[in-house]
């Protein structure tokens, strides 16, 4: 199908369908592309819009990986679906790295690497011309070492060279009936486990089943993180009123203890985006690199 622009589907501020032009531009002058698609809100309209320019000429790729919830991968089919989206899933393996399961600082990096490795090769088998993903102008403020690896494999990041936001993000895909435009942030399932916790399937396992039942509970934003036998639940401060009910939480106690906890506990600051990095030091987020967009046309292009 002929690469083609499109107009906006539904009224937004002028400044932001300039962005959203400045987009469509971007990735048409980048295709044929693959998209990084884990059904979040950012991978979920980067897939759309590369759609929209590039028609066939954009293939969607959802890893299969323990550290991804299935809760995602359906988002994810009801996305490729609703817009007839080019779409496969592909298998990562970066459980079989020490490097990623001993779970430092830059445990993002060696996720990150293993998965633009596995859509590098599949771009070069199938004959597309570069990978991209969904980093914004919010992940800038905080630490990001996943970036450093789109950065080595040349995976371009289009929100960053057009300088789109979260918010924004949300209000194109709500312009354009995206079903993932009011999920709550998303994150990998291993960024529950504090600096140090070794990453098992086992622990990502407890996690995802423990946040599926948080939202049963009626739960919207929330975290639950994994503390050996603790479990630190974070939840949006305006639902905490609600978990401090005696009641609510004892239904909580017996909905997460029995996954292998001695504890539940419930965060009084509530859920804040970034919490797994308040631990770090100073040193420690100085020595990343900013992020910056990445425009070349893959690493054999550069």
């Amino acid at each position: 199908m002929a690469p083609r622009m499109a107009s906006p589907l539904a009224p937004i501020p002028s400044d932001l369908q300039q962005k959203d032009a400045a987009l469509q531009r971007c990735l048409q002058h980048a295709g044929p592309v693959l998209v990084a698609f884990s059904g979040g809100v950012d991978s979920s309209y980067l897939a759309f819009a590369a759609h929209r320019v590039l028609g066939s000429g954009v293939l969607a790729v959802t890893a299969l990986s323990p550290s991804y919830p299935r809760s995602h991968r359906e988002v994810a089919l009801a996305v490729v679906e609703r817009f007839g989206i080019p779409h496969r899933f592909v298998e990562t393996d970066e459980m079989a790295q020490e490097s990623y399961r001993a779970n430092g600082p830059d445990r993002c990096y060696h996720c990150k690497t293993e998965l633009f490795t596995v859509l590098g090769q599949l771009r070069d088998t199938l004959g597309y011309a570069a990978v991209a993903y969904g980093v914004n102008m919010d992940d800038t403020g905080d630490f990001h070492p996943g970036h450093r690896a789109a950065e080595e494999q040349g995976v371009l990041s289009p929100y960053l060279e057009v300088g789109l936001g979260k918010q924004e993000i949300r209000a194109l895909s709500r312009a354009a009936h995206v079903p993932s435009a009011e999920l709550p942030a998303s994150a990998c399932l291993d960024s529950r486990l504090p600096y140090g916790t070794k990453v098992t399937a086992e622990r990502l396992a407890q996690v995802e089943e423990g946040e599926e039942r948080l939202h049963a509970l009626g739960f919207q934003q929330l975290r639950l993180r994994h503390h050996g036998t603790l479990a630190r639940v974070e939840l949006a401060p305006k639902e905490l009123p609600r978990a401090l009910d005696p009641a609510m939480a004892q239904r909580i106690v017996a909905a997460i203890k029995p996954l292998g906890f001695r504890f539940v506990s419930l965060d009084l600051e509530g859920y804040r985006s970034g919490a797994l990095n308040e631990e770090l030091t100073q040193g420690e987020r100085d020595a990343q690199p900013p992020l910056l967009p990445i425009t070349r046309l893959g690493p054999e292009r550069a």
